[in-house]
């Protein structure tokens, strides 16, 4: 093939029906219509001499030579739109920037309300606009469309960037009526009734089973690791309904220790260490290489840094 006949246009068609698997929808994507996809989807066949999408029983699927070249072209995709960025200096004090955050709901209880705080003082023209992991996707991240986002991730695309924000323990939270609280030890842990929280990553939940202990988290497989399981009463997604289950004489939190302490001054709760190890996690930032070298992006991952590192020393 003669890379000379390969116009920019032919390399975005191509980048989009290899992520969609489909004319229809690509050519939504780009906002064109179905013809001029299917021709174009002709024209890349007759230059790489290869069918790319093949029809199966469960619908067009990509060739050996389509999965090879999917990661390429995204990568060059990808690297020619950052090279086409304007420059532009970022002035925070005049700025009506909206900046779109994927946060968890850890996040949201943790870093967003210093982060808030902190654009009041030096950026009062900064709005923020705050998503959970079920609005968005990897590729919402990857194509610029959301600046950023905050959660703790176990696999991420290595075209992102990504910065830890702070590592975090656990403790639990439980009723200060709580009759255990007086002899809280590993046997009275697992004796008491628990509750489940955790959200991770993009996309929506599904519903939990009891019985998958390799998807129910970290607590659940530090205990797995000494033999013992605990009796999970009640799952939620949510911290702050965690916490407010808490408030029920017979359930158990263990949670983040930093989302913990948001209501440490609650008479009605109380916190204590657990009584068994459990491996702390990473709360990390992660955003896409179209918007690294932008000027008010570079600005705000330091405001993020600076907050959760203010953070840091002040629980120190």
């Amino acid at each position: 093939m003669n890379i000379n006949k390969m116009d920019l246009n032919l390399l975005i068609y191509l980048d989009v029906l290899l992520r969609e698997c489909n004319v229809t929808r690509a050519a939504n994507k780009l906002n064109i219509t179905q013809p001029a996809m299917s021709n174009g989807l002709k024209r890349l066949r007759d230059l790489l001499s290869d069918p790319l999408l093949v029809r199966t029983s469960e619908g067009m699927k990509p060739t050996e030579k389509a999965l090879r070249l999917k990661p390429i072209v995204r990568k060059v995709l990808l690297e020619l739109e950052e090279a086409l960025q304007p420059e532009a200096d970022f002035n925070e004090k005049t700025s009506t920037r909206v900046f779109r955050i994927m946060a968890s709901d850890y996040a949201t209880s943790t870093v967003i309300p210093r982060l808030l705080n902190r654009l009041r003082e030096h950026a009062p023209g900064i709005t923020l606009d705050i998503m959970t992991p079920s609005d968005v996707t990897f590729h919402d991240v990857e194509a610029g469309k959301i600046d950023m986002a905050i959660n703790r991730f176990e696999e991420l695309p290595q075209s992102f960037h990504q910065k830890s924000v702070w590592f975090d323990t656990f403790v639990c939270m439980m009723s200060s009526n709580n009759p255990i609280k007086n002899n809280f030890d590993i046997d009275a842990y697992l004796q008491a009734q628990h509750i489940w929280v955790s959200k991770t990553g993009f996309g929506i939940g599904v519903g939990m089973d009891p019985t998958d202990v390799q998807k129910l988290g970290w607590v659940d497989e530090a205990l797995q690791e000494l033999d013992h399981k605990r009796s999970i009463r009640v799952f939620t997604r949510s911290y702050h309904t965690a916490m407010h289950l808490a408030l029920e004489q017979d359930l158990i939190a263990t949670l983040p220790k930093k989302v913990a302490m948001v209501n440490s001054k609650n008479p009605d709760l109380v916190i204590l260490e657990p009584p068994f190890d459990i491996p702390e996690i990473e709360l990390k930032m992660i955003w896409s290489p179209l918007l690294h070298h932008d000027a008010s992006h570079i600005w705000f991952r330091k405001q993020v840094i600076e907050v959760a590192n203010e953070h840091k020393i002040k629980n120190n």
